[in-house]
This record gives C-alpha cells, structure tokens and sequence, in this order.
C-alpha cells in the first residue's frame, strides 16, 4: 500500500472553505453534479433578489441585455461569439433539443459512440424510433486509442448517416475524444455533428469555434463551478434556424411586445429570441456565470488543473499497480477526472462500501465488463481527499 508521502509533491488545497463541501464527506464525485464556491451562490441570490424587487422591470424590460451580458462573458471564455450561444438548464437538454429538431426519414442514421452518456442515448434512441430513423454506434475500445477515434466513427459512416454524435469528455470513462478532428472529418463528408461538452467547460481550454462543430452543448454547472441549471447550447451561425426551442413562446412571435404588454428586447437574432423567452424562469443561475469566471480566474485555474491532474495521475498510477491492472488510457487522454481499474464484481455494493465505510463520494462504473472509480479531483479537494481513496481501494479484498 502506498504511504502518504507519496503525495507530498502537490501544494494541499487553500480552496476548501471557499466550497460548501460536508466537511464530513470525502467528496471526490464533482463530474455528476459540480460544486459551486459560495461566493457565486452570493452573486445568484443576489440575482434572485434583484428580480423579486420588480418582476416586470426585470423579466420584461431587462433580462435580455443582462442574459446577453452573461452570454458575452461565456462567449470569450469558450472562444466564439455570444450571437452563437444560447442558456439551457443542462447538456441533456441541449441534446434533446437538437435531437427534437432534426427532419429524419426512414432508413436514416445518427451515429454515435459506444462510451456516450446513458440519458442521451436514450434521446436519441426514442427520437430516431418516433421517425423510423435507426441510432447505431461505432465500437471505441479499451485500452483507448485517441489516434485511431476518428477513423473508427467513420468507417461507420454510411450514405443514410446524417448526423454524428460524440462526447468531448466521455461520462463513464472520462476520456477526452478528438472532436476538433471529427467535426473536420464528418463535415468535409456533408455530414452534422453535435458534440456532447457536458464535463469540458473548466476543466479543459476550449475553442468552440476552433472545434468547429455544428452543434455543441455543455455545462456551466459542473467544472465551470456555476449554479445548478446553467448550461449552454452553441450553434454555427448556418445552423441555427434548424433549430426549434423546446417551449414555443413569445419568441416566435415577430411584434411580441405589442401582444404580450411589454416592451422587452428579446435578442437580436431568432435563435435568441426562441431560445430564451419561453415563459416565466429563474434567470439566476445564468446570470451568475460571469461570477464563476471570475472566481476561477483569480485562483489561477489553470494552476488548480494541473495539480488536480497530477492528485488524479497519482492515485490511478497507486491503485493500477497495487492490482495489477492496466489504466485504459495515457496520461493525456484525460484531465481532473479518471476511470481507475478495480476488481470488483458489483460496483454498486463498491459504491455504497466506500461510502458507508469511508464516507467517500464517488462514483462506480462499468464499460466493456470492466468495473472503474470514476475518480473527479477539484481544487477544493486535499491530498488527503485522494490519500483516503487510494488507501480504501487498495485494502479491497
């Protein structure tokens, strides 16, 4: 078993109180759901409040040049334009939305991974049903091969294929896909791609426009540390009348304001104006995405990163050897967040172990009949955060 001396190279944490964290859990599953610093839950309630002093000012005459303010600030951080990108509770419902939007006949083709989330597998499955439509994956083994993703989606790819989807960060593996590739790739074949970033914002440098995708989702909520139900759809200036809002409201009606009793500015182009006036929201969590930015910037995330990176490297390098298992990828297939080998038969009797003994939250997997600890490692995390896992699962009988 290693000694914790083996983790003195990383400086410990200094961001733990700045989290509202359990300080009696051992907290390393920040893929799911994220965490987000107090500070920006400030700046949301502050938000919330600033609406309930007068609703009508501030949803009817105010939301969009506040929503567009946010939407610039998330714009610069993702490298493209802020008339590109709308708000959305979360990727799933980017995903949905893309999905609910795209004409399929009998007979055509979306094209995914096999290593893609469980819930936007079920999107597309039951989309493509509705249309007689058929949602095929491409095998991505283990142990991962990034040089070889890309031509193992298209050698898939079949004349009925109109649309590919893959994740940037896999969900169950936490591996990082070649997706600038593949949009290249997929578009110089006339084919769509929508791109899953549900764990790329924050925890990797990301270009949206470099990516090149047709359509890109992610979360604000999770490795972005924003409030709960920010997220983002991105869509390519070409695309976006392709796309129907999920709630048809005020901003299919070209003269709102006259029929609606304000006098609202909605956007300036359709796809704002559909996407974000579908009735009344709390438009908090939004707002308060600048504030997330901010905080990461001035702790110097890129720092935070890699030593969460170097915690994770770690700890899968400890637990692999102390088993005898291989890790499935190279070092730089991933970031703050790991799939670790174990050996066990039920990971969800694993699951509960780690927590009700060791009160550990984290997350246990399956892929390709393996078992793994998806291990997530934020800022607010300590070497002894990690020091605890690699101790747990390598006492595992």
């Amino acid at each position: 078993m290693p000694s914790h001396s083996d983790f003195s190279a990383s400086t410990p944490s200094s961001l733990r109180d700045l989290f509202a964290i359990d300080p009696d859990v051992v907290f390393l599953n920040h893929g799911s759901f994220g965490a987000c610093p107090r500070e920006v839950l400030e700046a949301q309630w502050r938000w919330q409040f600033e609406m309930e002093r007068n609703p009508v000012e501030f949803l009817g005459r105010r939301s969009a040049e506040l929503l567009y303010r946010a939407r610039t600030a998330l714009a610069t951080e993702l490298e493209t334009r802020a008339e590109n990108l709308v708000f959305i509770p979360n990727s799933t419902t980017g995903v949905n939305i893309v999905a609910q939007s795209l004409t399929l006949e009998p007979g055509d083709e979306v094209l995914a991974t096999n290593l893609e989330y469980g819930a936007c597998d079920a999107t597309w499955q039951r989309f493509c049903d509705r249309q007689g439509a058929r949602y095929r994956y491409a095998d991505v083994p283990l142990p991962f091969e990034s040089h070889r993703v890309v031509d193992r989606i298209m050698a898939e790819v079949t004349p009925r294929t109109r649309l590919i989807f893959a994740s940037h960060i896999t969900s169950t593996t936490a591996l990082i896909l070649p997706v600038a590739e593949l949009c290249a790739v997929a578009r110089a074949r006339g084919i769509l791609t929508l791109i899953d970033g549900a764990h790329a914002p924050g925890q990797i440098p990301l270009s949206l426009d470099s990516i090149g995708a047709d359509f890109y989702v992610g979360n604000c909520h999770k490795w972005l540390c924003a409030p709960k139900g920010s997220g983002f759809l991105h869509a390519a200036g070409n695309q976006q009348d392709r796309l129907d809002a999920s709630v048809i409201s005020w901003g299919y009606v070209e003269h709102r304001g006259a029929q609606s009793g304000f006098d609202a500015y909605l956007g300036n182009t359709p796809f704002e104006r559909k996407m974000q006036w579908q009735g009344t929201r709390d438009l908090s969590a939004w707002l308060a995405v600048p504030d997330a930015i901010e905080f990461l910037k001035r702790h110097r995330w890129a720092e935070v990163r890699r030593r969460c990176h170097q915690l994770a490297s770690q700890a899968l390098l400890e637990i692999s050897r102390h088993h005898g298992l291989s890790p499935i990828a190279c070092d730089e297939d991933w970031a703050q967040m790991v799939a670790i080998p174990v050996p066990a038969a039920d990971p969800e009797l694993l699951r509960q172990r780690l927590f009700n003994e060791h009160r550990i939250e984290v997350p246990v997997t399956t892929q390709a009949h393996a078992v793994f600890v998806r291990l997530s490692v934020q800022g607010y995390n300590t070497e002894e955060d990690v020091y605890t896992l690699v101790r747990a699962l390598c006492a595992l009988q």
